[in-house]
């Protein structure tokens, strides 16, 4: 695939440890670096010295903490192409994960589209997993899911219901709100078991809880945030009664079929799939 068909960006504050766990296994795995732009929201652990000593495809530095919307609009606006893949810092990818992930998309007729993920601590061989998932799960496709950890948005998109929401105060929200705007538009979307990533789990968000005095049980979000959806409480109830009823008959479905699921997390030493 010609690496100028897609283009990735994720956002750093702090936990600069993750973040080059996340590039090296990129480079590991023949992921182009000048692909990636990579936008700091401020830190100060040595992310930025980190970040300027990479070939990258671009780098920001904001002077403060825009929050994750700001973030990711402005990695997708600095090196645009026809797939910009939008991800988290504190995940692991895998062999030709990108090639797997866009031709699932463009097989599928989709627009938007996520790797399948194991969440959770490091306590197995990530590398030698893929392989066997990828080649048990690569036509499995959970349609009507996707995540915010990683996701590949089609450059159509944005010109049908615009990029995220570039609002600090959002706090993490604004993965909800552009999904919501993706439903409202009936764009499909799905999960797939062609391209797989381990993602650590919150990292990003745990410093942001940490600068603003959280504790680990706050939340980010508020009551301004559900106010953007424009949806009663029992619209918002009943919304996310039925994500949860899809997810739990995607997975009995898929268990029965693959013994095994597109999400699945590390507990006890042992994947607990959901």
């Amino acid at each position: 695939m010609n690496p100028n068909k897609y283009s990735l960006t994720f956002a750093c504050y702090n936990s600069v440890e993750y973040t080059k766990m996340c590039v090296e296994s990129m480079l590991k795995h023949g992921t182009p670096l000048d692909r990636l732009v990579v936008v700091d929201n401020c830190s100060t652990d040595g992310t930025r010295d980190y970040l300027s000593s990479l070939p990258l495809g671009g780098r920001i530095f904001n002077s403060e903490n825009l929050g994750c919307g700001t973030a990711w609009n402005q990695g997708a606006l600095a090196l645009q192409s026809e797939w910009s893949i939008i991800m988290n810092n504190d995940v692991l990818v895998s062999p030709m994960w990108i090639e797997n992930l866009i031709h699932a998309a463009e097989s599928n007729h989709l627009k938007v589209i996520s790797p399948a993920l194991i969440e959770g601590p490091l306590d197995y061989d990530f590398d030698s997993f893929n392989l066997k998932a990828v080649a048990e799960m690569k036509d499995v496709n959970r349609f009507g899911s996707k995540h915010a950890v990683c996701i590949a948005i089609h450059r159509s998109v944005w010109m049908d219901v615009g990029y995220f929401q570039p609002i600090p105060k959002l706090l993490g929200y604004e993965d909800t709100l552009f999904f919501n705007e993706l439903k409202k538009s009936n764009i499909q979307t799905a999960i797939t078991g062609a391209s797989w990533l381990h993602h650590f789990g919150s990292i990003t968000q745990t410093a942001m809880k940490q600068e603003r005095g959280l504790s680990e049980k706050d939340g980010l979000a508020n009551r301004y945030n559900y106010k953007l959806l424009n949806q009663s409480w029992l619209e918002r109830k009943w919304a996310k009664y039925q994500t949860k009823q899809h997810q739990l008959q995607a997975s009995k479905a898929e268990l029965a079929a693959h013994g095994m699921s597109v999400h699945g997390l590390r507990k006890n030493n042992q994947f607990v799939w959901i």
